[in-house]
């Protein structure tokens, strides 16, 4: 695999924003060949271009880009000698390719039932999905091109997921919910937390979450049960379409969506008639 194509898979598994950045033409005497590529991020470059003056000024153009923000590919001619002070002497055309992306984080946690159905929903949306679950072997063979997996299920993950990201939590186990919520209402830069569960659940939560120090409004970003109310049953897909009906409206209207939901728990013993999750 080329250095740049390596690069470009790197920065996208980490959601790191970079330019592709490519010779598209070649006059005369030039470093490289039309179709040479390298890779720009604001700390660092993959691949090359040819070096000198070209390489240089391209990773400065690559760089404002990225600090601009800026989406639209961009080409600019480079006559290597009266604008570079290259003795070549010929002329390249480079293309600039901003690659971002998405600026909605969705961090789904479990890979059961109901995790699966909800994946499925958000690799339709335009959002990046990181999917979380320690069980490699639980996960489906194939996944969306917007979805990345995790094997992984660990408060550290919270504390590493971008500010603003949405926390879908539905794993297996009620005390990894309960460390991934803790860790998620610890943060108050965090879009959306929601938990899958009972009102039964929310309430024994809500009182672990108190006795470790978590003050009300913190408690009051908690959704839990999670999902849109009035939308479905219990059946996984029913659930996963009020959850991403619940998180869609939330980044519309915020205020306008009360913590409540159709979803269940997966507590042994719970007296709510809730689903399992396997």
């Amino acid at each position: 695999m080329p250095v740049w194509l390596d690069a470009l898979a790197t920065l996208d598994q980490s959601g790191e924003p970079c330019v592709l950045v490519s010779v598209i033409s070649a006059r005369g005497s030039a470093p490289r060949e039309a179709g040479a590529k390298m890779v720009v991020s604001m700390t660092r470059s993959w691949d090359t271009i040819g070096g000198g003056n070209l390489e240089y000024q391209s990773i400065l153009d690559a760089r404002a880009m990225l600090r601009d923000e800026s989406l639209a590919p961009t080409q600019r001619d480079f006559p290597l000698g009266p604008a570079l002070g290259q003795c070549c002497g010929g002329a390249t055309t480079i293309l600039f390719e901003p690659i971002r992306p998405p600026g909605w984080t969705v961090a789904l946690f479990g890979a059961g039932h109901v995790g699966r159905a909800v994946a499925k929903l958000l690799g339709d949306l335009p959002c990046r999905l990181l999917w979380f679950d320690a069980r490699a072997d639980i996960f489906p063979e194939t996944v969306a091109s917007n979805t990345r997996l995790r094997l992984s299920a660990e408060p550290g993950d919270i504390a590493a997921l971008p500010p603003s990201a949405t926390v879908l939590i539905m794993t297996h186990d009620h005390g990894t919910d309960f460390a991934l919520s803790e860790a998620a209402l610890r943060r108050d830069d965090l879009h959306f937390v929601g938990t899958i569960g009972s009102e039964t659940k929310r309430a024994r939560f809500l009182s672990r979450l108190r006795r470790a120090g978590l003050g009300e409004p913190a408690l009051e970003r908690l959704h839990c049960p999670i999902g849109l109310p009035g939308v479905g049953t219990k059946l996984p897909a029913e659930i996963a379409i009020a959850v991403a009906a619940q998180i869609l409206a939330v980044r519309q209207a915020p205020a306008a969506v009360a913590a409540e939901s159709v979803a269940g728990c997966n507590a042994v013993g719970c007296d709510a008639g809730c689903v399992t999750i396997r």
